[in-house]
């Protein structure tokens, strides 16, 4: 092979240079006329918010992992990335940094500032993306905010009209008044707080006995339409059909029944308001009663609420309490729990207002829906309970309508004269209601019309994705359509997956995507979701700086799809770690490789194989097949773990140093030629299986093994970014244009398996001996002799002869069936002065003088045998001497012995 001077370290700085080869080589461009089977991802358009953070880099990096995969298994892969513009966070963000109110200039000129501040955004956010190695192709890039997106938008929405599934009605809705608009029910939220169950009385007109309510909202007494008790409550159905008075504003109200009335809860009479949730919504409307609005849209009290008209919920609220108090109405308040039901965006609680809005209708598309999902195959599978869940649980259709500015209009207008709704022909969209008129007159005759303000709900553009990408209304889309796969979040399931079912199926009658991977959320080191105010966020651009992408995507690609996951910089360090081994492993190894050559015979090679190399290739074919099978099941975090383990342990660990000694031989044998070509072959095939996970490090080895780099460049700069610049991209060829390897049936051996397994055993146990004698490892052994009981084991033992000796430099080596023949001598005897001295006194030094002069072992017999020694006249015993011991072999040699339990060996080694 080519021979490449490697650098010393691996700079991950080298993957912005990387980065920007792929794009000059379009290696990543999808082609529509190739005939390779298409793996198409729907991918998801995030809010463009000027920075991905941590939950982005693993949504990411579960897409970018199956498109590099499928991409080497032979597929033509669309990986497109869009941006989801439209939205009220853009909205306010324009407000705070012109100073300015939405309605404080003209509309177009609001909407002028929402999109310069998301050109801005997004490009940060695509600079991040490319950063992290992410394998878009980005001339399939779509952003809502562009006429093109709008126009399918505005299209959809008029198919869906004139089809009857859309529709504009008067009809409760929830609003957030922090944000003014309407919003959908899979955009509210809901929270645990804690507050005030008030027990109020209402007074019977005629002076009798009134009716005790419970109410946590008494701020909307001044819309109380009735009082509702469960029929079979034996403490009102004397009341039944009679009225009450509503305290502080003296109107009466009737008393009613109905069986999903709570006798239990409060004092089991209920005030029904408009709107205080969704049940007093059913309750109108069964019984078909009043309705009073209390709130305006930016939640003021109204004129209807008397003197506290003009108040805000929260004022109007301790107001009315204390009024009530005060009248004597309140008799008791209690805290109890409550679920608030809150805006998503700015977690402002939200009201329940009657207006007149867009809607789509739900309910009539919701069996489809569920036909839908239950055809799809969702990863967890437990993720697709939560949308059938969901589906089930659909009171009201999708308002779709939103009192906003920066969003897809509503291609709409109404005719001044009669009302009469008008819409555009789809050859006419996209366009602004507000700034063109209908090309025709109404059927009335009138040619004057008012435009619809309203927008659309950003869902409405980001929901119809695998439409877009696939190239849709054109006929070609079908080609492209359904995607194979939508990868995201759980969070998002019951607005993005749902809608984009609803729609699709709406739309073409079909699903819009094959299989569906659900990410779990990224938690912070504390094990708390991350956020500003506990001070957890992690950045992924600081990680990256320090670290580098590859480093990062090893700890995004260690989880499971579903499952949550906690961020922790060691994870991240140890990824890093194992990146650098595995450098300076391969630089071990290129520096050997010149002498191999690619055009060798493998076949005859492989005849000549040694115990090792057959072990560590039929790992390697193994772990291929596990890989593969773990990579089409979604586990990436049994597919990374188990090519690191490989690489870090078997291969690092101990084949590379088990070959050492065959490699730094002057011969070019048989011996040298089978360890070369095992080492590139699993470099080779190990790159591959790492280069979804770590794209820039597993191309930069390729680089190098591929002898892409000349030696005197790669020694005067570490930069691959300075070789970038003369690289002759026509004939470099991609890491990520190889194909994904496959398994070698004929190298998959389960006897090597146990052979290299002892073997790798054996030297580990000898390795270890070496470091806890703090000698070095080249350190020579005299002697070992390795003893078995198990007949396979001695055999086995016996073809890894020339591997221990080799790797450990022992000069003998034996390998026995049976038991070590050792046994333990006295070499020296120290005697006990503390005794002797203070007992023989003047005697002592001949006592001292004959033990020192006097064979260690001689003195040691005698005292066991008899019991004392006879020295001049003095009896010494055992008492008064120390011994020091050491085991010896059949030769008498000085051995130690090294216990192998797992394997039941024992080695008897002569240092």
């Amino acid at each position: 092979m080519k021979e490449v001077e490697v650098p010393k370290d691996y700079n991950h700085e080298n993957e912005i240079n990387w980065q920007a080869t792929w794009q000059r080589m379009k290696l990543y461009q999808f082609n529509p006329d190739e005939k390779r089977p298409r793996y198409i991802i729907d991918t998801p358009p995030p809010y463009p918010t000027g920075s991905i953070h941590i939950g982005h880099v693993l949504n990411w990096l579960y897409m970018d992992l199956l498109a590099r995969w499928k991409r080497m298994q032979g597929h033509s892969v669309l990986f497109p990335q869009g941006w989801d513009c439209h939205g009220l966070p853009t909205e306010v963000k324009v407000e705070e940094i012109h100073g300015i109110k939405k309605n404080d200039v003209p509309r177009e000129e609001f909407r002028q500032m929402c999109i310069e501040l998301t050109k801005e955004n997004i490009q940060g956010m695509k600079t991040q993306m490319q950063r992290m190695g992410y394998s878009q192709d980005w001339n399939r890039e779509y952003v809502t905010m562009t006429p093109e997106y709008k126009e399918k938008t505005q299209r959809s929405f008029l198919q869906m009209y004139h089809e009857g599934l859309i529709y504009r009605a008067v009809h409760p809705v929830n609003w957030c008044p922090r944000c003014e608009t309407a919003i959908a029910f899979a955009e509210v939220e809901y929270q645990e707080n804690e507050t005030f169950l008030n027990y109020l009385e209402f007074p019977d007109p005629a002076g009798e006995t009134g009716v005790p309510i419970a109410t946590t909202r008494p701020e909307l007494l001044a819309a109380c339409v009735a009082v509702v008790v469960h029929p079979e409550d034996e403490r009102y159905q004397h009341l039944t059909g009679k009225k009450v008075q509503v305290p502080l504003f003296n109107r009466e109200v009737e008393i009613i029944t109905d069986e999903e009335v709570d006798p239990e809860f409060g004092t089991g009479a209920v005030m029904i308001c408009t709107f205080g949730d969704k049940t007093d919504v059913t309750w109108v409307n069964r019984y078909d009663l009043d309705i009073i609005e209390a709130i305006n849209e930016q939640g003021i009290m109204q004129d209807v609420c008397g003197k506290y008209s003009g108040l805000t919920l929260t004022e109007c609220k301790d107001a009315i309490v204390e009024d009530l108090d005060k009248e004597g109405f309140l008799t008791r308040k209690e805290k109890v729990d409550q679920n608030v039901g809150q805006c998503w965006r700015c977690k402002t609680p939200i009201e329940i207002l009657v207006k007149k809005q867009w809607f789509v209708a739900v309910k009539q598309m919701n069996p489809q829906i569920i036909d839908a999902a239950e055809g799809m195959d969702w990863i967890p599978e437990h993720m697709k309970t939560r949308l059938l869940n969901w589906t089930g649980s659909m009171d009201w259709d999708w308002c779709i309508s939103r009192q906003r500015i920066f969003a897809t209009p509503i291609p709409v207008w109404y005719c001044k004269e009669c009302g009469e709704v008008m819409v555009p022909s789809e050859e006419e969209v996209p366009l602004d209601p507000t700034q063109t008129q209908p090309t025709k007159p109404c059927q009335c005759g009138s040619t004057e019309f008012i435009a619809e303000e309203d927008v659309l709900d950003t869902w409405m553009d980001s929901s119809i994705t695998p439409l877009v990408i696939a190239g849709w209304p054109g006929e070609e889309y079908q080609d492209l359509f359904p995607a194979t796969i939508r990868q995201q979040g759980h969070d998002i399931i019951r607005t993005w997956a749902f809608y984009t079912i609803l729609r699709t199926l709406a739309l073409t009658g079909d699903a819009p995507f094959q299989n569906v991977v659900v990410n779990g959320m990224v938690f912070g080191e504390d094990g708390h979701k991350m956020s500003k105010s506990r001070g957890n966020v992690i950045a992924p651009e600081d990680v990256v700086e320090e670290y580098g992408a590859d480093a990062l995507r090893l700890w995004a690609a260690n989880s499971v799809p579903g499952s949550d996951v906690p961020f922790a910089w060691k994870d991240v360090q140890h990824g890093y770690k194992f990146l650098r081994k595995f450098w300076n492993a391969f630089r071990f190894v290129n520096m050997h490789l010149a002498a191999y050559s690619a055009n060798n015979d493998v076949e005859s090679i492989k005849t000549t194989l040694k115990p090792l190399d057959k072990w560590i290739l039929s790992g390697l074919n193994q772990l291929v097949g596990e890989v593969t099978h773990t990579m089409d099941d979604y586990n990436f975090a049994h597919a990374r773990n188990r090519i690191q383990a490989y690489i870090w342990h078997d291969f690092c660990d101990d084949y590379i140093e088990a070959v050492k000694y065959r490699l730094y031989t002057d011969e070019e044998g048989e011996s040298k030629q089978a360890a070369l070509y095992t080492l590139n072959t699993v470099i080779q095939t190990c790159l591959r299986l790492m280069a979804p996970f770590t794209p820039h490090f597993t191309e930069e080895i390729h680089y190098y093994l591929e002898g892409y780099g000349n030696a005197k460049s790669s020694a005067e700069n570490d930069n691959v970014g300075e070789l970038d610049k003369t690289r002759d991209e026509d004939v470099f060829r991609s890491i990520h244009q190889e194909t994904w390897p496959e398994v070698v049936q004929d190298l998959v051996d389960p006897v090597a398996d146990g052979i290299g397994q002892l073997g790798a055993e054996v030297i580990g146990e000898l390795r270890r001996f070496k470091a806890s004698r703090k000698m070095p490892l080249n350190t020579p052994l005299k002697a070992t002799t390795i003893y078995s009981n198990s007949p396979e084991k001695y055999n086995h033992l016996l073809t890894l002869e020339d591997d221990i000796k080799g790797t450990m430099r022992i000069e003998e080596l034996m390998v026995s069936e049976g038991k070590p023949d050792v046994r333990e001598i006295v070499v020296e005897i120290t005697p006990r002065m503390d005794k002797i001295g203070p007992e023989f006194k003047g005697q002592a030094p001949v006592i001292v003088k004959y033990l020192q002069s006097h064979d260690p072992q001689e003195i040691a017999d005698s005292l066991e045998e008899d019991g004392s020694i006879d020295i001049e006249g003095s009896l010494i015993t055992a008492d008064y001497i120390s011994t020091s011991k050491e085991l010896v072999g059949r030769t008498g040699e000085k051995v130690e012995l090294l216990l192998l339990e797992e394997m039941d060996l024992v080695m008897e080694l002569v240092i």
